[in-house]
């Protein structure tokens, strides 16, 4: 027996089913390197490291904050602590840090997604 547990998701949303090697699959394409990921598109991320992580290479995040509630940030692979400020600088422009390891926001964010929830994912790409 065999079970699908692909969690239904709105027409044009941006399920992500797979990481590692240095990317990412979303909607059956393979994208390389790390991403942010919105409900309706994914874009490149120029972010290696969580040392590369602050608020100006997530400018693309707070530049849609009206559209945005949660950014789970996925910080590689293994969880490190977040940088100072960043939840800080991030809540005054009304959104909601969840800072966790790669996977565990790949998987947190396929579960807002299936609860239409209005978040994005920033995810730095593990090998």
């Amino acid at each position: 027996m065999s079970l699908d547990i692909t969690p239904q998701v709105s027409p044009g949303r941006q399920l992500i089913q797979g990481y590692g090697d240095g990317g990412f699959r979303i909607q059956g394409k393979r994208r390389e390197g790390s991403l942010i990921v919105f409900l309706e598109n994914a874009i490149d991320w120029p972010v290696a490291t969580v040392g590369d992580i602050n608020l100006e290479s997530l400018r693309p995040v707070t530049d849609k904050a009206s559209d945005i509630q949660i950014l789970l940030v996925g910080c590689g692979l293994e969880f490190t602590a977040e940088p100072d400020g960043l939840r800080q600088g991030l809540r005054k422009s009304g959104i909601v840090l969840e800072w966790m390891d790669t996977g565990a926001a790949c998987r947190t964010f396929n579960v807002l997604l299936a609860e239409d929830r209005i978040a994005a994912a920033a995810l730095v790409a593990v090998q």
